[in-house]
């Protein structure tokens, strides 16, 4: 079935849905309740008390009809019906006829009661709401009773349904109101999270219920990381063009110090050369990152420990200094990470502790719900004030670190922090507890 109309009917929009999902059962409920208790007390009651007052009217109609004459049979019928608080007039005062208003949903089932069990029934009128008016059929004509409708059915019937109704409403706007608060956390996510999209940064804090904190605690660090990856492009290009400055500075310099007549000094040419390779150099390692970075695989679940050993045969191999010493945790245990730039985090690690260090010890954890990879050092290690400027790109600290001992262009913690918040992860620098030197860890979920 095409069910396409239905879609066009419901609400677009978030408040909407709820409040239908919040309030359509609230009226089926109300609406079943409504009809049970109509058919419960509206009819059952009713029939069953206009049952019994038929039988007080069978009998003063029966008194009527044995009487002697109109006098007897008006002594007799008063004679009954006063004790029964029934108030008789012989003859009849009005013609006879059933009426009751639109809304008096009870009377339906007096008049039929009554009709039903008392033959000499002519008409039944409600016209009143207290009393009911019933004209009979008798021996010496018609003849009218009176009495209250409380007889026939329930006083005040419309109370419960009033009450039900009021509490219904009552409720719903209880529930308006939650349902306003629950969604308005929502709204605000949606409108930061359509504001960055957008390019703006909208102050949000996260808020509501457990499931709304954990979405939006989840897109403030999302925001946050890909803030910090923005500022790092930027610096990495900042640092590209800064680096690049000063060889094309000696380069310029050297061209105009080249005489048309004269051949270049050996001296000459091999600083020129050795210029264009540092820029090349430079030029390279952000091209190389920017590739990577582009081309990584997406995240799958590798036996963590076993890919922590592979990296430091591979290193060994390599000709570097580096051990592993120690590893905890489930052997077979996995985690899920990008394994391919997760390595070239780990390698610049071992690079830099083999490079400013004489040797490097690996670690590795493996916990409940994180992984972490440890690389520690015993070279100069970096003043703690200076940790976080060695993690911005094309830094080299040449006081903490002996720059003659490597050539590196300063991108290789910047890159391993890096791919730690691309996990959602982080790179820690801290002192060395073993090797005196320098630790790096690399700690991502599991």
């Amino acid at each position: 079935m095409d069910f396409d109309w239905l879609k066009k009917l419901m609400p677009r929009g978030l408040y909407g849905r709820a409040a239908l999902i919040l309030f359509l059962p609230v009226v089926v409920v109300t609406i079943v309740v409504t009809v049970m208790f109509l058919q419960r007390h509206f009819e059952d009651v009713t029939r069953q008390m206009t049952a019994g007052m038929t039988r007080e009217i069978a009998l003063i109609a029966s008194r009527i009809d044995e009487a002697s004459d109109m006098q007897m049979a008006r002594i007799e019928a008063q004679r009954v019906a006063v004790p029964l608080d029934l108030e008789l007039f012989l003859p009849a005062r009005q013609q006879p006829r059933d009426y009751r208003v639109f809304y008096d949903l009870s009377g339906r089932v007096v008049i039929e009661e009554l009709h039903k069990s008392v033959a000499q029934v002519e008409g039944v009128d409600l016209s009143q709401r207290r009393e009911v008016r019933i004209t009979l059929n008798g021996r010496y004509g018609a003849y009218e009773l009176v009495f209250p409708r409380e007889r026939v059915s329930a006083s005040n019937p419309h109370q419960l349904l009033v009450l039900m109704i009021g509490t219904s409403l009552l409720m719903t706007a209880i529930a308006t109101v939650f349902l306003r608060n629950q969604l308005r956390p929502i709204k605000r996510l949606a409108r930061a999270a359509e504001g960055y999209g957008k390019g703006r940064i909208i102050p949000y804090r996260a808020g509501g219920a457990s499931e709304i904190r954990s979405a939006g605690t989840a897109f403030l660090e999302m925001r946050a990381r890909i803030e910090r990856q923005n500022e790092q492009r930027k610096q990495m290009l900042s640092g590209v063009s800064h680096d690049l400055r000063t060889p094309l500075t000696r380069l310029r310099l050297g061209l105009s110090m080249l005489s048309p007549d004269l051949p270049p000094e050996p001296e000459e040419i091999a600083g020129l050369e050795s210029d264009v390779a540092a820029m090349g150099k430079m030029i390279d390692a952000f091209l190389d990152h920017a590739r990577d970075a582009a081309q990584d695989a997406p995240p799958l679940a590798v036996p963590a420990l076993a890919f922590v050993q592979g990296i430091v045969a591979d290193a060994q191999r390599g000709g570097q200094a580096v051990k592993l010493r120690k590893m905890q945790g489930e052997m077979n245990g996995r985690a899920t990470f990008r394994a391919d730039s997760l390595r070239r985090a780990v390698e610049n690690l071992i690079g830099n502790a083999v490079r400013y260090g004489n040797r490097a010890e690996v670690e590795a954890a493996l916990g409940p719900s994180y992984f972490r990879v440890s690389v520690e050092d015993d070279g100069p290690g970096i003043p703690r004030e200076q940790r976080d400027e060695a993690l911005k790109p094309f830094t080299r600290l040449d006081a903490a670190r002996n720059q003659n001992r490597g050539q590196g262009v300063g991108l290789g913690l910047a890159i391993a922090a890096d791919i730690a918040r691309a996990h959602g992860g982080q790179l820690r620098l801290v002192d060395a507890e073993r090797l005196g030197g320098l630790r790096a860890e690399i700690v991502i979920p599991r």
